[in-house]
């Protein structure tokens, strides 16, 4: 294992001033350390948005890296393949290897990703060396040497790191201080409506949904970060004779915002999107998000919402729930949620398959 601030000082003894990325508890340690540090990180909605602001700094004669998760990947591949390497341009990325060498040791959204990454990055020819938990800095010395090579000659390499290679660091965030926990949000919303269908995205809502309201109505997902609220779309212009909430994370809407303007612009009367907003990357060690910048509730108004509010107590989250179910919608609900303490509930799939998730929620649709 290499420290995260020796994996920070060795990057920048080899000229390397700017990182961007998405959090994952793989690179925990370096988002928290470069976060302390002014002008070091740019923490991105998104893994294609992150490369893309490397490949500027490039552009403008800056040395950038990228940290990343695999699952992510493949929104990383667009800005790889059509702007990096059509331009040239020298980018150094890191991804983690979830899901990698044995898939059943993760979560079961990295059993297809895990071990396809080594290939997948063979596909298009990109160079990418392995950093595992044994190495330390003297290895991961030699495979930026290595990489050096590559970014000499205009290639854009990739480091692909095992769990346990990079040590961890306190996280550097501003959360909420006052509002209520996301699993007593998340009770209210449920409990005010008892028919609909509810989708509750990736991370640390689903697990609280299915501790707190488990129901056949409920879909859980596992991974495909930021795509919740297109999901609830789907389901809500399937079934306009049924009330879909979508059980939202302030880090996962930023991820793929433009969803925003779809919903608005599709104009669901059946739809309610609540927004647990938190300001921290929660499941992957409480990174910070951007929100803290952010009006999701005027976001959505200017895309077309019907109405938008924010809520920071039970009676108001139970009122905007009363209100959002008297008129047509589509509404956004924005709830400022404190940080999770004590024990993290385990995920839906600990006790039910994907494919259980799947086919119960769709027997209740029929219903």
């Amino acid at each position: 294992m290499i420290s995260a601030q020796d994996f920070c000082a060795l990057l920048a003894d080899h000229g390397f001033s700017l990182a961007s990325g998405v959090p994952c508890s793989h690179f925990g340690g370096p988002i928290a350390h470069l976060s302390t540090q002014p002008g070091r990180y740019v923490p991105a909605p998104n893994e294609g948005s992150a490369l893309a602001v490397a490949a500027g700094a490039a552009l403008g004669g800056r040395r950038a890296y990228v940290m990343l998760q695999n699952s992510g990947l493949g929104n990383l591949i667009n800005p790889l393949t059509s702007l990096v390497m059509t331009y040239q341009l020298p980018i150094l990325t890191f991804t983690s290897l979830r899901g990698w060498p044995d898939p059943a040791t993760d979560e079961p959204q990295h059993a297809v990703m895990g071990p396809a990454t080594p290939g997948l990055l063979d596909s298009i020819h990109t160079p990418h060396y392995t950093l595992y938990a044994k190495d330390g800095p003297d290895e991961f010395s030699l495979i930026l040497e290595q990489a050096e090579k590559d970014l000499a000659e205009q290639r854009a390499p990739f480091v692909l790191v095992e769990r346990g290679a990079i040590g961890k660091a306190a996280a550097a965030n501003d959360p909420h201080r006052e509002g209520l926990a996301a699993a007593e949000a998340i009770r209210v919303v449920v409990a005010t409506t008892p028919q609909a269908a509810v989708i509750a995205t990736t991370g640390y809502t689903g697990r609280d949904t299915f501790a707190v309201a488990d129901s056949p109505r409920n879909f859980y997902m596992q991974g495909s970060m930021g795509h919740a609220s297109s999901l609830g779309l789907g389901v809500a212009l399937t079934h306009p004779e049924r009330t879909v909430v979508i059980l939202d994370g302030d880090g996962a809407l930023l991820m793929h915002l433009g969803a925003l303007s779809m919903i608005g612009h599709a104009a669901p009367a059946n739809l309610i999107h609540v927004v647990l907003d938190n300001r921290i990357h929660e499941s992957t060690g409480g990174q910070a998000t951007t929100s803290a910048t952010t009006s999701f509730p005027d976001m959505a108004l200017a895309a077309g919402y019907a109405s938008a509010v924010t809520c920071d107590s039970e009676d108001a989250v139970r009122s905007a729930m009363a209100q959002a179910q008297a008129v047509p919608g589509p509404h956004l609900i924005n709830v400022k949620t404190l940080p999770r303490t004590g024990t993290i509930p385990p995920r839906a799939t600990n006790a039910l398959s994907t494919l259980d998730i799947r086919d119960r929620f769709q027997d209740s649709l029929r219903q």
